[in-house]
Order: structure tokens, then C-alpha cells, then sequence
């Protein structure tokens, strides 16, 4: 629209301008007309007594007889000399400019000296025979007050850019109200995108302008399909882990009276295979990363229910384990994950802490939404050393190998906060522990 507004300024700037400067030659034109007129009148009524003075035989415009009327006329003689004034002249000191040679004309414009007043100066030079036959050459000029002149091109020019500045506000109102009619349907498409985003729509509508059917039905064929394409691969994991379960148990049974020393081998491979299906199977029961029509997850709720469960499990530390996760936090994406990957964090931060615990949540409006949910996780432990931080992330990758575990808690988080594309960081925590910070999808809840 701005742009559109920038055009029509110009345009019609140039319209009034190009319009403005014909009216002008025309009333120009007019005046000269007007005074050429003026001229011949005077020619006709001034009869020469000699080559040094004129008679007027006829009445000329009266306004030659007042003074000051803004109508004013010359006679002059080859010398320069005025043999006529007209009495309009009075108390002015109009100049009419040099004498003409015959046949010769001038048409300019000037100041009535000591004033603001403009006029409009013509001049014809005329060699008349006296009744001797001796040439007689003489001056006429008329002047013409331009104020009249003046505020008539100052009146159309007003009323010309009035009239034009309506037409431009008028037509940009127009077709900006055409324009908002017109993009309604991309409005709506645009802002049932964003509740998709948001989790609070799954699909878009149905019913859309022909120009965008085939766009909101393929983005619907692909929020369905993309659904059931994760739905499918966390079948696939489940039933492929559990298909393998089972045989392996069996295989551990039936070496129940093998050799101890090809038992403790076998064992201790089924232990790496079982690990191995522990971590697929956790891996399972993730959705895949953020999906499109999700609905956002409230963070409290989920910390709540594992604080109580954690301080349950290790009520032998007497932990003080600190909430400070902020009003509305909301995680976009499936619960189980989040539960999952607090579980995991705080279940570490628990194990490995002497007596504190804290969890920290926050949203940042101004970074995006894939990583505008902050996490932080700290403990007063031993914490990780440097060099362990991007082995614990790795599966079956552990800083204590004398711990009981398979190493997998870690590289089930990292793995998940790739899949929702966000971050994770291992630091050092204030508290003298480890410190986990996660970026992930979240917004603020929209009830606050």
C-alpha cells in the first residue's frame, strides 16, 4: 500500500504540475489577448498632432482614468519622450521599458518600484505620415496589474491539488479497503499456520478460495501423513524391541547350567544387547522431534509429579530440591518426552548430588520457537570433568564406569533435544555439580 501511495503521489504529482502549467500559458495567453486588445483601442483613439504629440479622439476604458486602477498606459515619441500618460499613473512609477522602432513589439513583466506589485508590461513601436508627410514614430504601452492573474492561477492551483490529493486518498482508501477483502483468506491461512505451530489446531479448515485449495489440502495431507509416519516409526521401534526381548531371555535361561566361564561371556553380551534394546525402546516411546498441531505441554504440572516421585526414591539424602520454574512455561511437544528427559536429568541430579537439587524454567519471547524454552538442571555433586562431558552424551558413554548403568540416560536426552531440534550443555554449576541446560520448542501460556 505504500508503495502503491508513493506511485499515485508522483503521478498525480505530475498531473497537477503538467495541469497547472497549461492553465497558466492559458490565462497568460489571455491576458495578453486582453492587453493586445487594450492596445489596439488605445492606437485607434490617439491621433498624432506631429512627430511630438497625439490627440485622443475616443473614451478608453475608465479604468485608465483612476489612479491606481492596476490599468495603465504610455504614449511616447522617438525621442522617449511621454507625450501621453494615462491618469492611472498617478502617484506610480510604472516603467514601460525602452521605445520601440517601428513595427516592432515587447511583452514583459516587472515591479512597480517600491512595491510588491507585479505587472504585465506591452509595447508596440508604430512610424506614422503627418499631413506633411513626415514620419512620426511613437510608443504605445499598456500595463496590466497581474493580481488578478495571480490569484486566479493561485485559486485553480489550490483547488487543482485539492482536488487531487482527495482522488489519491480516495483511490489508496479504496483499494486498500479491495486489498483487505481480498486477503482475508491468507490472513486466516496465516494465522491457522500459527495455531498449528502453537498445538492449538491440528489441521487446517476445509473450505478456502480455489486459489488456495490445493495449498491448504496438501499442508493438511502433510500434517496426516507426517503423524503416521512417526506413529509408525515408534510402532516399528516398539515391536522390533520387544520382538528381540524375548528371545533373549530365553537364551539367558537356557545357559542357566552352561559353563560359568562361556556363561559370564554370554551374559555379559545379552547385557550390552539388553542395553542396546533398552535404549531403542526408549527412543520408541519419543514422538520424533516437534510435530506441527501439537499442544503445548505445561512445564509445572510435569516437574511437580517428578519432584515428588524423585524425593520419594532418595528420601534417604534429605534433599532440598528447588522449583523455580517460571509461571506458563509450556513445552511444545509430546508429554512423555518431556517427561522422559526430566526424568533422566533430575534422576542423575538426584543421584550424584550431596543435598541440593534445582530446576529452572524460562521463556525467552524473542528468541524463536524451537529454542525459546530454557531448562536448566543443577546439582551440588562432583559434577562432570570437561573432558567426560561429550562422552557421557555418547550411548553406553559413562564418567564413573564403576556404576552400576548402562550409559544411556544421557545419550537418550541428547538424542531427544536433537529430534525437537533444540540444544544441550554440560557446565560446571555455582552449586560445585554438574549443570544441564536445554534449549528447546515452548512458548508462554496464552491464559497468563
Amino acid at each position: 500500500m505504500l508503495s502503491v501511495f508513493v506511485v499515485l503521489v508522483v503521478f498525480f504529482g505530475l498531473t497537477v504540475f503538467l495541469l497547472d502549467m497549461l492553465f497558466r500559458h492559458a490565462a497568460e495567453r489571455s491576458l495578453r489577448e486582453l492587453m493586445d486588445a487594450q492596445m489596439v483601442a488605445l492606437i485607434a483613439a490617439a491621433d498624432p498632432d506631429g512627430a511630438e504629440s497625439v490627440t485622443l479622439t475616443a473614451v478608453l476604458d475608465t479604468r485608465f482614468d483612476t489612479p491606481g486602477s492596476g490599468l495603465y498606459a504610455e504614449i511616447r515619441s522617438a525621442s522617449g519622450e511621454s507625450v501621453w500618460r494615462s491618469q492611472s499613473t498617478t502617484g506610480t512609477a510604472v516603467q514601460f521599458g525602452p521605445a520601440l522602432e517601428g513595427g516592432q513589439r515587447s511583452f514583459f513583466y516587472t515591479d512597480i518600484a517600491g512595491t510588491d506589485i507585479r505587472l504585465a508590461v506591452a509595447s508596440r513601436g508604430i512610424v506614422w505620415d503627418d499631413v506633411h508627410g513626415v514620419p512620426a514614430r511613437f510608443t504605445y504601452s499598456v500595463a496590466s496589474s497581474l493580481g488578478a492573474y495571480e490569484a486566479q492561477v493561485a485559486s485553480f492551483r489550490q483547488q487543482l491539488i485539492g482536488w487531487f490529493a482527495g482522488l489519491v486518498f480516495l483511490f489508496v482508501a479504496t483499494l486498500a479497503l479491495l486489498v483487505r477483502w481480498l486477503s482475508q483468506p491468507m490472513r486466516r491461512l496465516e494465522r491457522e499456520i500459527k495455531e498449528v505451530e502453537a498445538g492449538t489446531r491440528e489441521r487446517l479448515d476445509d473450505e478456502w478460495p480455489n486459489e488456495l485449495v490445493v495449498i491448504t489440502s496438501n499442508l493438511n495431507a502433510l500434517l496426516e501423513g507426517e503423524r503416521a509416519r512417526i506413529k509408525r516409526y515408534r510402532d516399528t521401534l516398539g515391536n522390533l524391541a520387544h520382538s528381540l526381548k524375548t528371545p533373549l531371555a530365553v537364551m539367558r535361561q537356557s545357559l542357566g547350567s552352561g559353563q560359568a566361564q562361556n556363561k559370564q561371556a554370554l551374559d555379559a553380551e545379552i547385557d550390552r544387547m539388553n542395553g542396546i534394546i533398552e535404549h531403542q525402546m526408549k527412543r520408541a516411546a519419543t514422538s520424533g522431534g516437534v510435530l506441527l498441531g501439537q499442544a503445548p505441554v505445561d512445564l509445572a504440572p510435569v516437574v511437580a509429579d517428578l519432584r515428588v516421585a524423585l524425593l520419594k526414591v532418595y528420601g534417604n539424602k534429605d534433599l532440598l530440591f528447588e522449583n523455580a520454574v517460571a509461571a506458563g512455561a509450556q513445552f511444545i511437544g509430546d508429554r512423555n518426552d518431556l517427561t522422559e528427559l526430566l526424568g533422566n536429568l533430575l534422576d542423575n541430579a538426584c543421584k550424584w548430588s550431596k543435598s541440593r537439587v534445582r530446576i529452572a524454567a524460562e521463556i525467552d519471547s524473542r528468541a524463536i520457537s524451537r529454542t525459546a524454552l530454557t531448562i536448566v538442571i543443577e546439582d551440588d555433586g562432583r559434577g562432570i570433568a570437561e573432558a567426560d562431558r561429550a562422552r557421557v552424551l555418547e550411548r553406553g558413554g559413562r564418567a564413573d564406569e564403576e556404576t552400576p548403568g548402562h550409559g544411556i540416560g544421557l545419550s537418550m536426552v541428547h538424542d531427544t533435544v536433537a529430534l525437537y531440534g533444540g540444544a544441550m550443555r554440560i557446565d560446571s554449576s555455582p552449586f560445585g555439580g554438574a549443570r544441564f541446560e536445554l534449549k528447546l520448542p515452548g512458548r508462554l501460556s496464552s491464559a497468563l
